[in-house]
């Protein structure tokens, strides 16, 4: 072990010395990059993120000098393993990832290897132009990526692979030289030429003609008819023949107009067999899937399976025309075209989500790549199919297939059992029958992805022996050292070899939330990341949230992706070696918001927020805390503290004297560029008790005075008494219930005595105590709070939030922290927001009309867990115009107030919410549900925001005030 350190210590030294980029041998950096989107897990010995070539070109020799092996690493979603290695990887992402050039009247762009494919995307379209190829990772999918797998995308049928888009290639190989590839022998390494013009009726005749062969190297593409193109033929490489530098790619005209035409079909082999049929009509897709992999049809036509065929034209006219062509010609059960841009997105998007919620099945099941992308010519897809299900029941398998059905490619994840011996077993039989099955059928074992090590084994059966040993003449001409990424492609490592599963503990670890989704194993929540890497993008799409703090700082431990990498590592203890107690794993974490918007917006449903809770709940046990854990941690206990002393004006007195405010943040652990926000003179719920009548003789609800109703802002929870009264509901205050109006009707099960009835205590939702980890804390004041609810909870009561962060508690931690008690269940499924409360139980109520703009920000935990469908029709009904930004507001209770925390605070809001704000008509309507969102709106722009229920209830006085004073 000593010899090792000594070595990886010298190879460091030697690297730091030769580069200038960013040489990051240590515990974080390598957890993050032992894994991709695959099965397959390899530690690397360090990560070197290059500036230029003269980086890459120095990383080589000192890695060559010292006989360690180079991976090339983009955004980390290959399927097949092969952006892993033992040695050092080069990450592409921090620094060579510019747009060089872009010449619109050529129509090529030059690009360095990091560059994310959205950023070209959006270059190219004002100049009519984009990239061909797209693949559903192209929000972070890099163009050195999808150049090193021959990456395809939706629109292959309309334009290609990579490689038919690539013009030159700057190419370092391991020994040093610099090459710019392109046609006619164009930088071709010494004796490439030799071995292919000796090698040419194999060429010829050894790789089978489909549109989606991308297995193996593309040798063929050096045939003297193909142009003798050395940059296509070093497409689909996998970094195993030189690292890429640069590019010169071609760009597509862009149609003005597309229409989706979405065709309903009974089933997937319906669909399948229509593909090829619709080839003829110069569709831009034929995409395919299955009604097993859709959790939501809301837009979808009539069907069990679907295919998503777009069309172009000059106007939306032209292009919807082509699409009633195509579904004139297709035998449907159903059909659907949209020209609508936002429709049509949407209904993307249940396509492209195909790739994360394909990893469970229905049941919720596990399911993994490893067959991801197997091509066939695309008019035996059917047939092809209908063997594959029938391959998939004699192993008593399931998966559910989609993808590219136009070009014969299709994308399935399957529910190996990776995890005992047995399983693995049965995954390779599996493999060697199904590589079989495709040859048959006269496909390619990749058509998208690559080799990889889920694949390469398999070659010969493709292939044949003697193409294969091609292949490794070829390698040793590139890389004669076997320097970059061995055991890809050739020589490859075996496919169940090196599985990510096989490090992790096989026992349960012992947590405090019950996990319900993965039958109560932290191991399986973690093990839901499989890196597609959604979280990785650089700006919030519509409504999205997730990943704020990786948008905010670019760096991957701060990705959701990266927080699960390394928790992870820290399951498997051998390059996180510290357990819970792991600071690594603390520091990724810090910067999470605990906005859940993960939970959500990951097409497999990772929690980052719980399970950062679950975490820190671990990492501080019998230990001292940060101070803002006891600060605002425990929030609820000052609060309520200081109105049973009725010392509010003194605090707010304290707290407006600079220096002891100063004296209090530094104490608290609270950003001393924060203002500590005043104490309302009364509480919610001494004004409560306070009031002479109430109203309404309809359904009673309950209304929950959470914490910041109640001791910050009560102002939210009067108005939302008079409009739940206006709307002629009862309210009613838990614990003590001091109902106004009559007793509670037939449909109750107990009576309003009961609920008038005392007890001591408060209810809480536990929230401060489950975002700063205190679970024994949280779990002490929940199980109060349903001893205090009982009453209620005996009833057939609604229990209406006002706070959305703490409905969402209430709702989804509640139950998962409480799984052993019934009554967490019971309430969980009484909670309502505002607006729900509304729709469901004061249907007839009309809101008033204000006819006012709207601007602001759906709460981060309604998005993820409540949904604002209810929010959205109650605005539209009192004609609030305007959609509310996506995004994150960046404050997320506590974590926007503690020290450390306020500039990616700050650069969080300014992603949406604040432009928005600016933006927005003077007359406009701030809108704002959560305190945090309030107080960053007044804090970083001066702003008031209202919750949706002040707004209304001003509205029944005759509307809000003027927009210009909110500001």
């Amino acid at each position: 072990m000593t010899e090792i350190t000594e070595s990886r210590a010298e190879l460091r030294a030697a690297l730091r010395a030769a580069v200038r980029g960013e040489v990051a041998f240590d515990v974080t950096s390598r957890a993050l990059v032992t894994m991709d989107a695959s099965n397959y897990r390899r530690v690397p010995v360090g990560v070197v993120a290059p500036r230029d070539a003269d980086d890459v070109a120095a990383v080589l020799e000192v890695c060559r000098a010292h006989g360690v092996p180079v991976v090339p690493r983009g955004g980390g979603t290959s399927i097949a393993g092969q952006a892993t290695g033992t040695g050092v990887v080069l990450d592409f992402t921090r620094y060579m990832n510019r747009l060089v050039a872009l010449d619109a009247g050529a129509r090529t762009a030059v690009v360095q290897p990091g560059l994310v494919l959205d950023r070209l995307q959006e270059a190219a379209a004002p100049h009519g132009l984009r990239f061909g190829p797209d693949p559903s990772t192209h929000s972070r999918c890099t163009l050195g990526g999808m150049i090193g797998n021959n990456s395809c995308g939706s629109h292959s049928v309309a334009w290609g692979t990579t490689a038919d888009s690539v013009r030159e290639l700057d190419v370092t190989t391991g020994r040093g030289e610099r090459l710019r590839l392109g046609r006619e022998w164009a930088g071709a390494p010494d004796g490439l030429r030799a071995l292919a013009e000796g090698e040419l009726a194999r060429l010829r005749t050894g790789f089978p003609a489909l549109p989606r062969r991308i297995s193996g190297y593309a040798l063929d593409a050096l045939l003297p008819e193909e142009g003798a193109d050395v940059a296509r033929s070093f497409c689909g490489s996998e970094g195993t023949l030189g690292v890429l530098t640069e590019a010169v790619v071609s760009l597509v005209e862009a149609p003005r107009a597309r229409a989706l035409a979405v065709l309903g079909y009974a089933d997937e082999g319906a669909a399948a067999e229509a593909a090829a049929g619709l080839l003829p009509y110069r569709p831009l897709t034929v995409e395919g899937m299955a009604a097993d992999l859709v959790r939501s049809a809301v837009g979808l036509p009539r069907g069990g399976a679907w295919l998503f065929v777009e069309t172009g034209g000059d106007s939306a006219g032209e292009a919807r025309a082509r699409a009633e062509t195509i579904v004139r010609a297709a035998d449907v059960v159903d059909a659907r075209v949209v020209t609508d841009g936002a429709a049509q997105r949407a209904l993307w998007r249940i396509r492209e989500d195909a790739s994360g919620t394909a990893t469970r099945m229905p049941d919720g099941t596990e399911a993994w790549p490893g067959w991801e992308d197997c091509a066939v010519p695309p008019a035996r897809l059917g047939a092809y199919l209908r063997d594959f299900r029938a391959l998939l029941t004699a192993h008593g398998l399931r998966g559910a297939p989609y993808g590219h059905f136009g070009d014969g490619c299709i994308h399935v994840r399957i529910d190996f059992d990776l995890l005992t011996e047995a399983g693995v077993g049965r995954f390779r039989r599996f493999s060697e029958e199904l590589a079989d099955l495709v040859v048959a059928h006269g496909g390619s074992l990749s058509g998208e992805h690559g080799d990889g090590q889920a694949r390469a084994e398999l070659l010969p059966r493709m292939y044949g022996d003697e193409m294969v040993a091609l292949f490794e003449r070829a390698k040793a001409v590139w890389d004669p050292d076997d320097l970059l990424n061995p055991g890809m492609l050739v020589r490859p490592a075996p496919l169940d070899s090196g599985l990510r599963f096989a490090v992790l503990p096989r026992e349960p670890v012992d947590v405090a939330f019950g996990y319900p989704g993965d039958g109560g194993d932290f191991t399986a929540a973690v093990r839901r990341c499989v890196g597609v890497a959604k979280c990785r993008t650089t700006t919030a799409s519509g409504p999205a949230v997730m990943c704020p703090s990786y948008r905010a700082t670019g760096e991957e431990r701060h990705s959701t992706r990266g927080r699960a990498r390394l928790l992870h590592e820290m399951l498997a203890g051998e390059v996180v070696t510290d357990g819970w107690r792991s600071e690594e794993v603390r520091e990724a974490l810090d910067l999470c918001l605990s906005c859940k918007g993960c939970r959500s917006d990951c097409p497999v449903g990772v929690d980052m927020a719980t399970y950062k809770a679950e975490f820190l709940h671990h990492h501080y046990a019998g230990r001292r805390r940060p101070a803002a854990h006891y600060s605002m941690g425990r929030l609820p206990v000052w609060l309520r503290w200081v109105s049973r002393t009725r010392t509010a004006p003194l605090v707010n007195a304290l707290v407006g004297v600079r220096p002891l405010a100063w004296v209090a943040k530094r104490v608290g652990g609270i950003a001393v560029e924060r203002e500590i926000p005043r104490l309302a003179g009364e509480t919610f719920s001494g004004w409560w008790r306070g009031r002479r009548t109430g109203s309404g003789s309809g359904r009673l609800v309950v209304l929950w005075p959470d914490t910041f109703t109640e001791h910050l802002s009560p102002s939210v929870g009067q108005a939302a008494v008079r409009v739940l009264e206006a709307a002629g509901l009862r309210v009613a205050l838990p614990p003590t219930l001091r109902m106004r109006g009559r007793p509670v009707g037939d449909g109750a099960s107990r009576s309003a005595a009961a609920l008038l009835t005392a007890r001591r205590g408060r209810v809480c939702c536990g929230l401060t105590y489950v975002s700063t980890g205190q679970l024994d804390h949280a779990r002490v004041v929940l199980r109060r709070t349903l001893d205090l609810m009982e009453p209620v909870l005996e009833t057939d009561a609604p229990v209406v939030v006002l706070e959305p962060s703490c409905a969402a508690a209430l709702r989804s931690d509640l139950p998962e922290l409480l799984h052993d008690d019934p009554r967490a269940a019971r309430l969980a499924a009484r909670v309502l927001t505002f607006a729900e409360t509304l729709e469901r139980h004061a249907p007839g109520w009309r809101p008033p009309r204000l006819d006012r703009p709207a601007v602001g920000q759906t709460h981060c935990h309604q998005h993820a867990v409540l949904g604002d469908t209810a929010d959205r029709r109650l605005r539209e009904a009192a004609g609030l115009a305007g959609d509310l930004t996506g995004g994150c507001c960046g404050l997320a209770g506590n974590f926007g107030f503690e020290e450390g925390h306020f500039e990616v605070s700050a650069t969080c809001a300014e992603e949406a919410l604040l432009p928005s704000v600016r933006a927005a008509d003077p007359s406009a309507v701030v809108l704002a549900d959560g305190f945090s969102c309030r107080t960053q709106l007044e804090q970083l722009a001066g702003v008031r925001g209202r919750h949706l229920a002040e707004v209304l209830a001003e509205g029944l006085d005759g509307g809000p005030e003027a927009g210009p004073q909110e500001r």
